[in-house]
């Protein structure tokens, strides 16, 4: 076993006269009994020789596993640990790290940012989980408590940490809520597209015909539309972070092929010949203006030629034309609009999925040109629009049983 244990108030070696061990100069002063000499483990000092001695044997057989963890590095508090060590790793999109760091800046630290690392137990999380329900929704709370979990899971990697206290049995994450994806009825959806600015119409078309985001549909160019295969390449989308506006890939980081109707491209094809795309220029990949810049014709721009602002678009475009459409009731005079949620612009993607879903086309085939990683996650937001669940199951028994009731 490596290491060894040193008694720092005596000398290792008897005197050859009296053949006693001699004293140190620091007999009396300190810890007595210091383990050193351990593969990977700051030497540590005790007061009673079997604290020592239960000490080198755990840590030398935690070495020799690699899964020694010295208490120490766990006393740095979370806030410092977060903010020297686990930040600047964070990957991802511009808009990804900065919802990231808004979880853990505004309801992390606030709450845990003093706790020693190794200090953060079950029950600290129990009570911290108790004040984030009653402060966020539970999806807002899954996603902090994800975020915290990742710290301390880095904190694993790092050593400062045997286990990550947010897997206890006892803490347990709000439960997520089961909110279905709503779409809008044809009747609403129709309102919504003939009471827009005509100039930002083809938004609402392409979106409800295409199922394209909205970043998407600001990013779209001409070159992307090919109308002889029917098909839209969504290569881009335009973002907004910190009052800058960049072009990106699409999330995920990935390209793909949507389906394009005939009716949207007549539309489309008027669009071009009404309003003639225009070059824009923006850096590529985030907001900085040290990144370099990439310059693509939009079908969508402001009448002064500049791609388009999402937040400025919701307020004077999005919401007055569901006003119109009577979406949402008319805002007062200098007051706010009084919208919800399901009723962003994200509204025509779930549209768009529940008449693909309802007309009997795959999963498979919706989720490619949607952009999802997987099928899966398209059946998680969309099953509830596929005709007839459970329909087809009842009829196969049906039939099952009576033909076996027959013979």
């Amino acid at each position: 076993m490596a290491g060894y244990i040193e008694d720092r108030w005596v000398k290792k070696k008897k005197d050859p006269a009296t053949g006693k061990r001699e004293r140190t100069a620091r007999y009396g002063k300190g810890a007595r009994y210091r383990v050193a000499g351990i593969p990977g483990v700051r030497d540590k000092s005790f007061d009673a020789l079997e604290d020592a001695k239960a000490w080198l044997r755990r840590s030398s057989t935690d070495s020799e596993r690699g899964e020694f963890v010295d208490p120490r590095d766990g006393s740095i508090t979370l806030a410092d640990y977060a903010t020297r060590y686990w930040q600047p790793g964070v990957r991802g999109a511009p808009g990804t790290i900065k919802r990231v760091d808004e979880r853990v800046r505004l309801h992390i630290l606030p709450h845990l940012g003093t706790v020693p690392l190794r200090d953060i137990a079950p029950s600290t999380l129990r009570a911290y989980i108790a004040t984030l329900e009653s402060e966020c929704s539970p999806r807002y709370a899954r996603q902090i408590l994800t975020s915290l979990s990742a710290v301390l899971e880095t904190a694993i990697d790092d050593k400062r940490l045997v286990r990550n206290p947010m897997r206890a049995k006892s803490v347990r994450w709000p439960k997520a809520p089961d909110d279905l994806r709503e779409a809008w009825s044809l009747q609403t959806a129709l309102q919504v597209r003939d009471a827009i600015r005509e100039r930002y119409r083809i938004a609402v078309v392409v979106a409800l015909g295409c199922g394209l985001r909205q970043g998407e549909v600001f990013g779209l160019s001409p070159d992307d539309v090919d109308f002889a295969r029917g098909v839209i390449r969504v290569r881009r989308q335009v973002q907004l972070l910190h009052g800058r506006l960049y072009f990106t890939l699409p999330k995920g980081g990935k390209t793909r092929i949507a389906d394009m109707p005939q009716s949207v491209a007549s539309e489309l094809a008027e669009h071009f010949a009404e309003y003639p795309a225009v070059e824009v220029e923006l850096p590529w990949g985030g907001p900085e203006p040290e990144r370099e810049t990439k310059t693509f014709p939009l079908m969508l721009t402001t009448t002064y030629g500049n791609a388009i602002r999402a937040n400025i678009f919701n307020v004077e475009v999005w919401k007055p034309a569901l006003a119109a459409a009577g979406v949402i009731p008319m805002r007062e005079k200098g007051g706010r609009w009084q919208v919800s949620r399901k009723d962003g612009f994200h509204v025509l993607r779930h549209t768009y999925a529940s008449i693909i879903l309802e007309a009997g086309e795959s999963v498979v085939t919706l989720a490619r040109w949607l952009g999802h990683s997987s099928p899966t996650i398209t059946l998680d937001h969309y099953a509830h629009f596929m005709p007839e669940a459970g329909g087809k199951g009842r009829k196969a028994v049906d039939a099952w049983l009576k033909t076996a009731v027959a013979v």
